[in-house]
């Protein structure tokens, strides 16, 4: 039996507004002692009335209007009855059939994903299991904190692409700077709905909706579960019947059941009788999209086409922010330096530049900072002069292990550290000669298999003539010294 995947998710997005969705409380609560940033509106008192944030909806159409989603003149609140202890009114206010957007797509993998809703909506608090104490604990300092959920189709086929819409959201909102979208912080939640169907047919049976998603591994990783679970029910004849929510465990890396999950009516949704109708103007929608920034699908191609970026270099550049925003002004930095020094244009020497730019940015600088652009020491001026450097071979790549690292701690620039450190690599033969006999000599068996035939044998000699050397040899020029000093 040949079945096939059929996934759609259900994203959730904390928008960092100053304030909560329905009071005046501080919506940075998570980061602060629990239950201090709380009131009688959103612990639920009886009496309160909500008063719906306008930069929160401003920023759902902003969102919406991303994802090319119709904005329809016309929304309004719903409430929806569940209970349990993280919801102290007995209910949420969010959205059912009237939401700030819809009908929306992505392309991933040049695949269109149709994005079925974007509604607004307040979180719940948050639920803290201690089992030293026994007891759970429950913060409400994210109760009422604006959420922003996306609901796709049942488009995405496989674990790989499901993976990849949550980057490309995570990175759109980012660049629109409505959430920090970190998945590991609760920013970007995400529940994975999967079933599985019979190849051919357009008939879609019970979804398992996936919870505890808290990374784009673990979304992978349970729904490639999912699909063997619920494939081998099926080769048993004890296909899924019904829908149900499972929940995952990334220490065993299983999907457990939790309970049936429920349908619309289960949650008695009705209009919020203390907010009214939200109404728009074309214009008010127009104005808010004239905002729109570069978004990272065309982004990607203009780092592709402005900068030679190899589109792989391209696409890890722009997943996030503040990155692709300091990459921009190092190549910036880059093109002028190559413009004024008059070089002879070589072929491709644009797309070499991009290359070892992407490198140091991708590969060296992004896991040395952690991604923490804001607090970076090191300007986009000083890291271009640095990597114009290491492109005109002042620098080994060796010794340019240790610039960096430097710069990262002072903020210096990169000359005054060669200077400082004795950094600068050498080309001169006589300067390298005797370093070259002492490895020659301390290294006949590799170069006896050199001299038999055995080509690679140069590479741990050129790495032992650079471990001497402190980084600072041309390997070029060690190599041809070398090559000579053995032959002779």
């Amino acid at each position: 039996m040949n079945l096939k995947p059929v996934i759609g998710l259900e994203i959730h997005v904390q928008l960092k507004t100053n304030s909560k969705m329905f009071c005046a409380c501080d919506n940075s609560g998570e980061e602060k002692p629990i239950n201090t940033t709380v009131c009688p509106v959103c612990l639920g008192h009886p009496g309160t009335l909500p008063v719906p944030n306008k930069t929160a909806i401003e920023w759902a159409i902003f969102s919406a209007l991303a994802l090319s989603c119709e904005i329809p003149l016309e929304s309004k609140f719903d409430r929806k009855h569940y209970f349990y202890p993280d919801l102290p009114k007995g209910y949420q206010i969010s959205q059912y059939d009237e939401p700030f957007g819809k009908n929306g797509f992505l392309f991933i993998e040049d695949k269109k994903i149709r994005i079925n809703r974007l509604h607004l909506e307040e979180d719940a608090a948050k639920l803290l299991h201690s089992k030293v104490q026994g007891c759970t604990i429950i913060d409400f300092n994210r109760a009422g904190t604006p959420l922003m959920e996306i609901v796709t189709e049942p488009d995405i086929e496989s674990p790989e692409t499901a993976g990849n819409t949550l980057r490309e959201l995570r990175a759109i909102m980012r660049s629109l700077q409505v959430s920090e979208a970190d998945m590991e912080k609760g920013h970007l939640r995400c529940d994975a709905n999967i079933s599985l169907k019979k190849e051919g047919s357009r008939v879609l049976n019970p979804k398992i909706e996936i919870k505890n998603l808290n990374s784009f591994r673990a979304v992978e990783r349970a729904l490639n579960y999912e699909i063997k679970r619920q494939e081998q029910l099926w080769k048993d004849g004890k296909a899924p019947s019904h829908q149900s929510t499972r929940g995952w465990n990334d220490e065993r890396g299983i999907t457990e059941e939790q309970r049936e999950k429920e349908s619309a009516h289960d949650y008695r949704y009705f209009p919020e009788p203390d907010i009214p109708p939200i109404k728009f103007k074309i214009a008010d929608i127009r104005a808010i999209k004239k905002t729109l920034p570069e978004l990272p699908k065309q982004k990607r191609e203009r780092f592709h086409k402005q900068y030679e970026f190899s589109i792989s270099d391209a696409n890890l550049l722009t997943r996030d922010y503040a990155l692709a925003d300091y990459a921009e002004k190092v190549m910036s930095e880059l093109l002028a330096w190559m413009e004024s020094i008059e070089q002879e244009s070589e072929e491709n020497s644009g797309q070499r530049l991009a290359k070892l730019a992407a490198n140091w940015l991708i590969n060296n600088l992004a896991p040395l900072v952690k991604n923490d652009w804001k607090t970076l020491s090191v300007s986009p001026e000083n890291f271009a002069e640095f990597v114009s450097l290491i492109l005109e071979g002042k620098i080994s790549s060796r010794a340019g292990q240790t610039v960096l690292q430097k710069m990262l701690l002072t903020g210096t620039d990169p000359v005054d550290i060669i200077q400082t450190e004795n950094l600068a690599q050498t080309h001169d033969e006589g300067e390298l000669a005797e370093v070259v006999s002492k490895v020659i000599a301390e290294n006949q068996k590799v170069v006896s298999d050199f001299r038999a035939g055995k080509t690679n044998a140069v590479k741990p000699l050129i790495g032992a003539i650079m471990k001497k050397t402190k980084g600072r040899a041309n390997p070029k020029v060690a190599e041809e010294l070398l090559k000579k000093m053995i032959s002779e």
